[in-house]
């Protein structure tokens, strides 16, 4: 009988091991919860987890990318009503509101049913598995890559090369990427490389290595770029979000020498900035024009004679 427990204790042991090792069955996605959501790994088994507070941010609120923004809109127009639309890869200085964009698309179209999913590059080897847990859905989806770049040894890099043009499946149709990025081309690049090109006649070829980190952004439909602002847009960034946090003309006015200074000390005159000053300004200053102003107490008039005279002439009988 104890060697019996003991096997019986040991296969137990067994079966909770082997247990441990099989997938887990994913949950339902509540796709009424949010409109957007995160794409989380946890014990290496991946969900989609609801945003229930996205930012907020809309079309108006973007000062200096008119046509960037016009790009963005038309393209997502056309996605959200059926017809064909382009995967969009944004690049260019930082802070100057490429990811700003993408929610402000999300917050115009989410009514039309757009529906916005974050994915880290580390986890765009889940690309496939997101695409079949949307595949069927009336939504449209945009798979979003904040912030992306990549070593050559990454496996996101060709996970992301493969879904967005060389898988033998057909892209999803209710699906589409839009990532963001600092680097043209996704990937760094190196003096060295600029020796692998070779000329044929007056024709330059480039080498091996650079046609393999072109291969990647060409891959997006849309390449939308993005600039450094200059002084007098810088100015009129931090105007709109002072009037949004309750500031009035005159005292953005009063403000343009701080904000000067602030985006020097910052090394940048982009919109991010002006956002940090316009919240630093107005939390200063908010508090200075909900003060009451002190008031003094009113004296009474003189009439010429000492209180306890006046008093004796105010009780005196005709």
């Amino acid at each position: 009988m104890p060697e019996l427990k003991q096997l019986v204790a040991r296969a137990e042991a067994l079966i909770e091991r082997i247990e441990a090792l099989l997938p887990v069955k994913t949950p339902p996605v509540d796709w009424h919860a949010a409109v957007a959501f995160r794409w989380r790994k946890r014990d290496g088994r991946g969900a989609l987890v609801p945003v229930r507070n996205p930012h907020a941010i809309g079309f108006s609120d973007l000062r200096g990318v008119d046509r960037q923004r016009a790009v963005i809109e038309q393209n997502t127009r056309q996605f959200v009503a059926g017809r064909p639309a382009n995967n969009v890869l944004l690049t260019g200085a930082r802070g100057t509101g490429k990811s700003s964009l993408v929610k402000a698309a999300l917050n115009r179209f989410a009514k039309d049913g757009l529906r916005l999913i974050e994915v880290d590059k580390h986890d765009l080897v889940d690309l496939q598995e997101i695409t079949d847990l949307v595949a069927g859905r009336p939504e449209r989806f945009i798979v979003f890559c904040d912030d992306l770049s990549f070593e050559a040894s990454e496996p996101g890099y060709k996970a992301l090369k493969v879904a967005l043009d060389g898988s033998i499946a057909a892209p999803a149709d209710n699906l589409l990427i839009y990532a963001t990025s600092n680097r043209r081309h996704l990937m760094p690049e190196f003096m060295q490389e600029n020796l692998e090109y070779k000329t044929v006649g007056d024709e330059i070829h480039p080498g091996e290595t650079s046609e393999e980190k072109i291969s990647l952004s060409e891959r997006f439909g849309l390449w939308v770029s993005f600039w450094p602002f200059d002084q007098d847009e810088y100015l009129d960034i931090v105007a709109h979000w002072l009037a949004h946090f309750g500031l009035g003309p005159r005292e953005a006015e009063a403000a343009r020498t701080e904000a000067l200074q602030f985006a020097l000390g910052r090394g940048s005159r982009s919109g991010r900035v002006a956002w940090q000053f316009a919240r630093d300004y107005a939390g200063r200053h908010a508090a200075a024009r909900k003060r009451p102003a002190a008031r003094s107490r009113p004296r009474p008039a003189s009439s010429g004679l000492r209180p306890g005279r006046a008093a004796a002439k105010r009780l005196r009988p005709a």
